[in-house]
């Protein structure tokens, strides 16, 4: 018959524990056992007010307490109870007047428990029935009128209405049935002799003897009475107690007494003679306990389990030969012993877990069940390594798994969590859990540079797209929170942007060249790199790159004097009584490069006469190596060159034109002087300058004495100042290398030149270190004080011309330097 359930709200209340705020509602249901799988108990939803959709989000279940089977389902979808599988009450709870299915329905997000009742209601589903088909009864003919028997009680596995109720015979002359009802609310019969028997006349008597339960149908059962006249045996066996009580320890070993029973009879004899068997008894007790007929010992048959069953009823009956019977009562209850380790579920946990997640933070749900009671049943649990989680209390045996302070997943990606739940026993078990979490990754760290600043070096003239060098960074983060992306920070260089240097590999990292430098224009400049990663939001962290461009030879010496072929025609007047040692004349050269690469030597590579001069390695300086003899040729012509330290080495060579002389009128036309370098062309050179000489002179002569008489002998000035190279010819990117030939700034050189015509005699002066014309003195102004130095020439005519080498060159322009040696060049 399919029952339709019905429930009741009997009481609900909350109440809060640490972290969590937790509600009670208790539920109570009853129905029927035998309902087919299926069938409807109640909608816990509707009866509790729940929000059926919400139930699969705040992972609704039902859970048995106890370990019991479920038998009971929950449906998630509409909130119904329903009967999962059969449910056999007897099987279920025995010979229990009540019975009853306990569940916990455990939502989260906030966590609440409602404990669920469900009461099995009996159904008559079993028929009384008989230990014994034939019950055998001895009665002695001298039994009086009103002697009762006691007969076999019915087994009925069902309760109460549907337990036996009546018992009835067939009719009969003899015996009548009285039915009687002891203190646990049992039924018995017992046949009450109605008229005396003959054992002469009738040696037996059989009835049928039926037990009919109060249920809907009714249900019976039938055994055969068989009454055997006998001959006087007038006393039944009494036990000595109504009911016997025994406690037992769970798991007791087989063969453990529990108790003896014992009766006595009145009789003598075989009359007296007690025998004991069981009563009304299930099959479960003649399983675990034995019955010794003649002693009355009970023993155990098998192990207990307290979990199980923790009492048991049992009737016993003593009777004596003539079959004399009467009953008593043995209650045997079970102790509990420690023997149950708890039992840890994990009901509910949130992996992987992101480790930004706060200290306190609910991550896990478990719940512990320990089948024994008291303090065997009392379960604490902890969490004992070294990880920042711990167990927490929340409501009855269930315990919540929160963090205890910031997670970092860089530091420690998974934890293996050991949760340990130990009982109170006197001998305390324990039950471990490990729960494996996952800590999942957040963009919480910047990418980090292997060094806090890079310096790059590159060549000059580098091809465009070369590698310049390479930044690397790290960022601990997972995937693409540790996806590092670079890129240079938007600036300018002297106005132009910095892209136009550099390029960078977003991916690598790779600085490359975009154009091609000039050390001698650029020699170092700075970019910022930025290193971002692809977490959201993007974190990103700069470092400066210092790149220094590196020399290279690629600039040939520049000679500024003297001025080199073509520009100008540059002559030094020698005097034939110069002696060793004496300085001529220096080459001044200057190198774009740096370093070695401008390090400059100088070499005469090319003399009319190669054992006359002499030039300083470094310096320049051009010096007599010998006495000037007189069997040198007047013209001397010196191809000096000048090369840097480079590699490969590069060179530029320069011609020097010198003149050994004491009278100006032979020196020749200077201007007709050339880079001849085929001795076949000299001679028509030397009659041209001869006869130009010579008319010159005679020029000169009658030019002199016009101007004695018109100025008095006031000398006149080719030119009022020095003959400077400027310093501001120099390249802005030269360097000043002591020794290296390559020019000083404070390194000049003064020439100064008296009026007079080119046949004025010349004398050659030595350097001066200290006694120098100042660039803003003219001849003219310092007429007495170059008549009072060491070197002085005068004509007839007292014209005058000094060449003088100095030290402290100043340098105004290259132009004007040039400007001012071809008027002098001209003017000779």
């Amino acid at each position: 018959m399919e029952y339709k359930g019905f429930a009741k709200v009997c009481a609900s209340y909350m109440f809060f524990v640490p972290l969590l705020q937790i509600t009670f509602g208790d539920m109570t249901y009853t129905i029927p056992e035998e309902m087919r799988s299926g069938s409807f108990i109640a909608n816990i939803a509707k009866d509790l007010a729940l929000d059926v959709k919400r139930l699969s989000d705040r992972n609704a279940r039902v859970d048995t307490v106890g370990g019991r089977r479920h038998y009971c389902e929950f449906n998630l979808n509409t909130g119904d109870f329903i009967v999962s599988e059969r449910i056999d009450r007897e099987a279920l709870c025995g010979m229990k007047s009540s019975c009853a299915l306990k569940y916990e329905l455990v939502l989260e997000n906030p966590l609440e428990l409602h404990r669920i009742t469900l009461h099995i209601q009996d159904v008559n589903d079993n028929s009384p029935t008989f230990s014994k088909d034939v019950i055998t009864i001895e009665i002695t003919e001298s039994a009086e009128r009103g002697t009762r028997f006691p007969l076999d009680e019915a087994h009925d596995a069902d309760i109460g209405q549907n337990a036996v109720q009546t018992y009835t015979i067939e009719k009969n002359e003899y015996f009548v049935l009285a039915v009687n009802t002891d203190t646990v609310g049992s039924k018995s019969g017992e046949l009450v002799l109605e008229k005396k028997l003959d054992r002469e006349q009738q040696q037996e008597v059989k009835l049928l003897l039926t037990a009919a339960d109060g249920g809907t149908p009714q249900r019976s059962g039938t055994a055969v009475i068989h009454v055997t006249v006998l001959d006087v045996n007038d006393n039944i066996p009494v036990f000595s107690q109504a009911v016997y009580k025994a406690s037992l320890p769970e798991n007791s070993p087989s063969g453990t007494f529990v108790l003896r029973i014992s009766a006595t009879d009145a009789d003598e004899g075989e009359n007296g003679d007690v025998f004991y068997d069981w009563g009304r008894v299930s099959d479960d007790v003649l399983k675990l306990f034995s019955l010794d007929m003649k002693t009355g010992e009970i023993k155990i048959n098998s192990p207990t389990d307290y979990e199980e069953e923790s009492t048991y009823e049992m009737r016993v009956q003593a009777k004596d030969r003539s079959g004399l019977v009467s009953y008593s009562t043995v209650l045997i209850e079970i102790t509990d012993v420690n023997d149950n380790a708890p039992v840890i579920l994990i009901k509910s946990l949130n992996n992987p877990i992101p480790e930004n997640v706060l200290p306190g933070t609910e991550v896990g749900i478990i719940n512990v069940q320990d089948k024994d009671s008291g303090e065997n049943g009392k379960v604490r649990c902890s969490v004992h390594q070294n990880v920042p989680f711990k167990l927490t209390p929340s409501i009855q045996k269930y315990y919540s798994l929160v963090t205890t302070k910031e997670l970092d997943r860089e530091v420690m990606s998974n934890y293996n969590i050991t949760a340990t739940c130990t009982d109170g026993g006197s001998q305390p078990l324990y039950s471990s859990v490990t729960i494996q979490l996952v800590v999942s990754d957040v963009n919480d760290n910047p990418p980090v540079f292997d060094e806090k600043s890079y310096s790059a070096y590159l060549s000059e003239n580098n091809k465009p797209g070369s590698s310049v060098c390479s930044v690397t960074s790290r960022d601990p983060d997972w995937r693409q929170n540790g996806t590092v992306f670079y890129s240079l920070l938007p600036g300018e260089i002297s106005g132009v942007p910095i892209s136009s240097f550099l390029s960078i590999n977003g991916e690598t990292g790779v600085i490359h060249a975009v154009r091609s430098f000039d050390y001698e224009q650029f020699r170092s400049f700075k970019a910022h790199v930025v290193a971002r990663d692809n977490g959201s939001p993007p974190l990103s962290s700069n470092v400066t790159v210092s790149v220094y461009i590196t020399d290279q030879n690629d600039n040939s010496p520049q000679i500024l004097y003297p001025a080199p072929s073509g520009n100008s025609f540059m002559t030094e007047v020698i005097p034939k009584a110069a002696h060793a040692g004496s300085l001529v004349s220096k080459v001044i050269a200057v190198d774009a490069d740096s370093g070695q690469n401008a390090w400059l030597s100088y070499q005469i590579v090319k003399s009319t006469d190669p054992g006359l001069f002499t030039i300083g390695l470094h310096s320049g300086e051009i010096r007599l190596q010998r006495d000037v003899a007189e069997s040198d040729s007047m013209k001397q012509n010196l191809v000096i060159a000048v090369k840097d330290n480079g590699q490969p080495s590069l060179s530029t060579t320069c011609s020097l034109y010198l003149l050994i002389s004491d009278n100006l009128a032979e020196i020749p036309e200077l201007k007709d002087m050339s880079y001849e370098e085929n001795n076949s062309k000299l001679t028509s050179y030397l009659i041209i300058a001869l006869v130009s000489v010579s008319t010159f002179f005679l020029t000169f002569i009658i030019l002199v004495v016009a101007v004695r008489i018109c100025q008095q002998k006031k000398p006149r000035v080719l030119f009022d100042g020095t003959v400077t190279i400027p310093s501001a010819y120099l390249p802005p990117g030269y360097t000043e290398v002591d020794g290296t030939g390559t020019l000083r700034s404070s390194y000049n050189y003064d020439t100064y030149l008296t009026a007079g015509s080119r046949t004025s005699d010349f004398k050659f002066v030595q350097s001066y270190s200290d006694n120098t014309l100042p660039a803003d003195q003219t001849v003219k102004s310092n007429l007495e004080e170059i008549i009072g130095s060491d070197v002085k020439y005068r004509s007839g005519l007292d014209d005058q011309c000094e060449v003088r080498p100095m030290k402290n060159y100043q340098y105004k322009s290259n132009n004007t330097r040039i400007a001012q040696i071809n008027n002098m060049n001209s003017n000779f």
